[in-house]
């Protein structure tokens, strides 16, 4: 084997620590605490969200929904709310609407449009004349006028009655023949001289002289009949004349009290019109107010008029108000409707029922309004994964938004499992912005497989996670800080605090150039140091409570990193930083659980023979393995092929695992530490165990950028720190990722002594040559790598694996047998 180079270990070299951590310093903001700011009373770095917004709130057109997507915690909601709030209450109040009776069909209640705070007042007039018309009916039907009138018609009808049968029964004297009542009603009978003549008597008679009895009899019997025929008439007349003057007197009545309510309402034409319907019902069920229901007239004590209960038989002239906007009240604006539990009942509304003597019954007044009518004339706010859980009403929502109406239906109805009578109350009309707040992969999903979305809700609200951090965007960040503080009803913080919250807000971003923008983390976050400065006594928030916020809330969650971490160091889990080793490198991994992520490094190994040119990821064949794994390993299949002797078939049999994986590998960041594993055993060259490489690769050999890089370099950090730091360890990463580093303090202070080194890689060749110590080595112009470089090696090694097996298979040739390399 050539001899190491002694000169380092190529030309990469370790990052330097103030590279590590872009730290804010205390002294640029120019404040001592954020007392001395003004609190930004919006979002900052959402401009574009908020251009969305305005647009589609301002524009009148159908279909320009919005759709408010992003993480959970950027202030989606409350952004929203704040926004639509102020706008809201500069606009006009939308109209009422209510519900009433429909005289006509009693199954479809009437919807009714009001202008803005009408409807309660209406509601209560009327419920103030039913009340008044239920003590001024009754007691005009027992007032001595009414009384009067009602015995001369009564006494008109005896009359009729009587004059017909007294002159029936005078003709039938006139002819001997009397007409006497029996229980079973009138019967005729022949008399003489005033009596009735016996049965026995009348069949002693000569016969003749029967004949002529009985013909007479005959003959007053169908005058009897139609005498009799004529009584129904005279008790319909009879009763036509009772209704007619209980009208006139009720109608005075009635009057009085309609023209009172009709004189509030003098200028809405519909509520006229109304008045005029319940008026004529109202003479026509005149009756309905002289009934005593069954408690009244069960009650042992004398019913007082004044005192009027519920009584479902008035609830005819009632009105239920559906939506009040209350112009003159305390609501002014347009609604903001923000529905948390978007049911379909919660919705588009509800009929409920009553239970009476076993079966279910209801009316127009159970009708009760659902968010879409309370949102009426405004504003619909809905969380859209809750609405899309909820059965049916995703798809109410988008009809009510198509038919640009309210439907009330309930799931039973939808589902055809009710056989109870229930109303149809008349759709009301519809006007709304519906404002749905969900992630970006809802969103997209519903663009791609639900048709009538982007029908729908045209308008894309999309909210930045991220916010660059220059100086004038940290300035606003302090503010944001300011009013949190403020709104949270927390202690100031000082200049230092506020900077820690902003290396921290770049941590979580992920990336050293961007502050984050989920607000709700970040209230959490000064939350949580306000309670640890209470602790200790602090009247403001330094530093020092954010730093101890901070490791508060990893110490809560890292139970299992500790767990994890415990493997390795008992040597349970094998990973080795120190020493070297042929195929065998330090991968690294984040896992995530909850909202917590750590790193944690894996033993990688390959192993190499003459093949067919087949590289076996283990993973894979395992079904362990996943889609962005499997790429990454034939992406560096690709690049061995494409690299080294060309010129010839590649006669290679690799197999690459991640050593004690028990569970899913997937992601490409490790692709490019199983290619280096691979170069070690083809080489046959070591690999230094102290140091652990993370970063993905391309079919040219570049390094490239990856996620969780800082948590990456942590967990191999930490198990190099339990055995003893040595000064020869690191991690390797992507150059692209400098960019993201906001690693832990001590790191950078270990960094700054030289015990932990960072190398920032931009190919496979600078991650080689720092792994192995080797040169990499350069294709020079006669097509060969630099001799004794690892390029070369493998090159070689390829080479002779393709001479082994063409002869293998001239030698199976000769045989008769198959050729065929595992």
């Amino acid at each position: 084997m050539a001899p190491r180079k002694k000169s380092g270990f190529g030309p990469v070299k370790p990052i330097k620590p103030a590279a590590l951590r872009a730290s804010c310093n205390p002294r640029s903001l120019g404040f001592k605490s954020t007392n001395e700011l003004e609190p930004i009373d919006t979002l900052i770095g959402q401009e574009r969200a908020f251009n969305a917004i305005r647009f589609g709130t301002e524009i009148n057109q159908p279909g320009y929904n919005l759709f408010a997507l992003g993480p959970q915690g950027t202030g989606r909601h409350t952004a929203v709310l704040s926004y639509l709030s102020k706008k809201a209450k500069d606009e006009v109040a939308p109209d009422d609407w209510v519900y009433v009776f429909n005289f006509k069909s009693a199954h479809h209640p009437q919807a009714i449009q009001l202008p803005p705070g009408v409807a309660a007042k209406f509601r209560n007039s009327m419920a103030e004349l039913v009340d008044d018309l239920r003590v001024a009916i009754p007691a005009l039907f027992q007032s001595d006028e009414y009384r009067e009138k009602r015995r001369v018609i009564d006494a008109e009808l005896e009359e009729k009655q009587e004059r017909t049968l007294e002159e029936l029964r005078q003709k039938a004297e006139a002819q001997e023949v009397g007409i006497m009542r029996t229980p079973m009603g009138f019967a005729l009978a022949p008399m003489h001289k005033g009596q009735v003549i016996k049965p026995k008597v009348f069949n002693a008679l000569p016969k003749a002289k029967r004949r002529v009895i009985e013909e007479k009899i005959g003959e007053l019997q169908k005058d009897l009949a139609s005498a009799l025929e004529q009584i129904p008439q005279l008790e319909k007349q009879h009763r036509d004349k009772i209704r007619n003057l209980n009208a006139e007197l009720t109608g005075v009545v009635v009057d009085t009290s309609i023209k009172t309510v009709a004189g509030r309402f003098a200028r809405i034409e519909v509520i006229q019109k109304r008045l005029v319907e319940v008026r004529e019902d109202l003479i026509e069920h005149a009756e309905l107010f002289l009934e005593q229901t069954e408690a009244e007239t069960a009650s042992a004590f004398p019913h007082n008029p004044e005192v009027q209960t519920a009584d479902p038989r008035f609830n005819r002239y009632l009105v239920n108000v559906m939506v009040n906007n209350d112009n003159d009240g305390d609501r002014k604006g347009a609604p903001l409707v923000s529905e948390d539990h978007p049911t379909l009942a919660n919705l588009v509304g509800r009929i409920e029922h009553i239970s009476q003597f076993g079966a279910l019954i209801t009316d127009f007044t159970m009708i009760r309004p659902g968010a879409l009518h309370q949102a009426n004339g405004g504003y619909l706010i809905v969380d859209a994964r809750k609405i899309l859980s909820e059965m049916f009403s995703w798809e109410a929502l988008k009809r009510a938004l198509r038919s640009k109406s309210v439907t009330i239906i309930s799931a039973a109805e939808q589902l055809g499992v009710t056989s109870t009578i229930s109303l149809e109350p008349e759709p009301i009309p519809l006007k709304v912005k519906v404002v749905l707040i969900g992630e970006r992969l809802l969103y997209y999903l519903l663009c791609s497989l639900d048709t009538d979305f982007s029908d729908l809700f045209k308008v894309e609200v999309d909210f930045d996670e991220e916010l660059e951090r220059s100086e004038e965007n940290v300035a606003l960040y302090a503010r944001l800080i300011a009013a949190i503080a403020k709104r949270e009803k927390l202690r100031p913080l000082n200049a230092s605090g506020v900077a820690r919250v902003i290396d921290e807000a770049a941590r979580f971003s992920q990336d050293a150039e961007r502050l984050s923008l989920r607000v709700g983390q970040l209230a959490d976050l000064l939350r949580e140091a306000d309670f640890w400065a209470a602790e200790t006594g602090h009247r403001r928030i330094a530093a020092g409570d954010i730093e101890r916020a901070v490791n508060e809330q990893i110490n809560r969650a890292d139970r299992i990193r500790e767990r994890s971490h415990e493997l390795i160091d008992r040597n349970i889990v094998l990973i080795d930083t120190a020493g070297e080793t042929i195929g065998q490198v330090n991968g690294l991994s984040v896992i995530s659980l909850g909202n917590y992520s750590f790193g944690r490094p894996s033993r990688i190994t390959a192993r190499v023979r003459m093949g067919s040119g087949k590289v076996i990821d283990i993973e894979r064949e395992t079904k362990l393995g996943g889609p962005l794994h499997s790429k990454g390993v034939l992406i560096l299949s690709s690049f061995l092929a494409a690299t080294y002797a060309p010129d010839i078939p590649m006669s290679l049999w690799a197999s690459i695992v991640f050593e004690q994986s028990y569970g899913g590998v997937d992601g490409d960041s490790a692709s490019s530490a199983e290619l280096y594993a691979l170069m070690s055993a083809l080489a046959e060259i070591p690999i230094r165990q102290s140091l652990a490489v993370t970063g993905s690769v391309n079919q040219n050999g570049q390094v490239q950028a990856i996620g969780g890089v800082n948590e990456k370099i942590e967990g191999f950090y930490d198990i190099c720190q339990a055995r003893g730091l040595t000064g020869d360890q690191g991690v390797l990463i992507p150059a692209a990722n400098m960019k993201h580093l906001m690693i832990r303090p001590e790191i950078v202070k270990a960094a700054a002594k030289g015990r932990f080194n960072i190398y920032p890689v931009e190919t496979i060749n600078q991650g080689i040559e720092l792994l192995t110590g080797f040169p990499a080595g350069m294709r020079r112009g006669d097509g060969l790598f630099t001799p004794n470089s690892i390029n070369a090696r493998i090159e070689t090694r390829l080479r002779q694996f393709a001479e082994a097996r063409m002869k293998f298979a001239t030698k199976a040739d000769a045989n008769g047998q198959p050729g065929d390399n595992p």
